[in-house]
Formats: structure tokens, C-alpha cells, sequence
């Protein structure tokens, strides 16, 4: 089995490493070591190119954060939003819960009927005077 499985893959890989892939030769920008350039113009031009080069990165990166920084508060103020209406909805059901129990103790309390005060009481000498 395992004999199969290697055949098939050298016969996929086979031709992927025969054929040559023809990478020229690039001047992939990023920071040199300027100090082996010999001339003061070559040893400026690089520094430049360096100086150049990270201001490039500077601004990308800023842009890159701005963006993930925007794409944040966007979506703080989409949960802001979605926990104010979670919040009217907890509100509304507490109401709505409170609303029958109190319903339901106003049934079940009688009305309170007054009492005369008893007569030898001393709320009661305190009126009659």
C-alpha cells in the first residue's frame, strides 16, 4: 500500500521538479547595509533608499492600523447597539413580570377596613379631648 502511494506521488512530483521555473533576478526593496559602499553618492543614494523604503513601510502599517482600528469602533458600536436593545428587552420582560404579580397581590390582600380605636386606648382619650 504504502509502495502505491509512493509511486503515484513520484509520478505527480515528477514532472513539478523538471520544469524550471525562470526567476529573474529582482531588487527587492528593504534596508541595505549602506556602510560597504565605497562613494559618498553610491553610500547617500543608499541611505535615501532605506529612508525611502521605511516610510513606505511606515505608511502601509499606519493604513493597515487605521483600518483594523476602524473596522473596531465599528463594530463596538454594533454590540453598543446590540446591547441597548437587549437591555429594552430585559426591561420590558421585567416590567411585563412585575405587572402581573402585583395583580396578583392585589387579589389576594382584602381591602384594609378601619378599625375604631378602642376606647380606653390612649390614641383614643387623645381624640376624644
Amino acid at each position: 500500500m504504502i509502495g502505491r502511494i509512493a509511486l503515484i506521488a513520484s509520478l505527480v512530483m515528477a514532472p513539478l521538479m523538471l520544469t524550471s521555473v525562470g526567476a529573474a533576478a529582482q531588487d527587492v526593496p528593504g534596508i541595505e547595509i549602506c556602510t560597504v559602499e565605497k562613494t559618498m553618492e553610491r553610500r547617500t543614494s543608499c541611505l535615501q533608499s532605506n529612508v525611502d523604503f521605511l516610510h513606505k513601510t511606515i505608511a502601509k502599517l499606519a493604513a493597515d492600523h487605521q483600518q483594523k482600528l476602524d473596522a473596531a469602533n465599528r463594530q463596538i458600536e454594533a454590540l453598543k447597539a446590540s446591547v441597548a436593545s437587549l437591555q429594552k428587552t430585559v426591561d420590558d420582560l421585567q416590567a411585563a413580570s412585575k405587572k402581573p404579580a402585583e395583580d396578583q397581590k392585589k387579589k389576594a390582600e382584602p381591602p384594609a377596613k378601619e378599625v375604631p380605636p378602642a376606647k380606653d386606648t390612649p390614641a383614643a382619650k387623645e381624640s376624644g379631648k
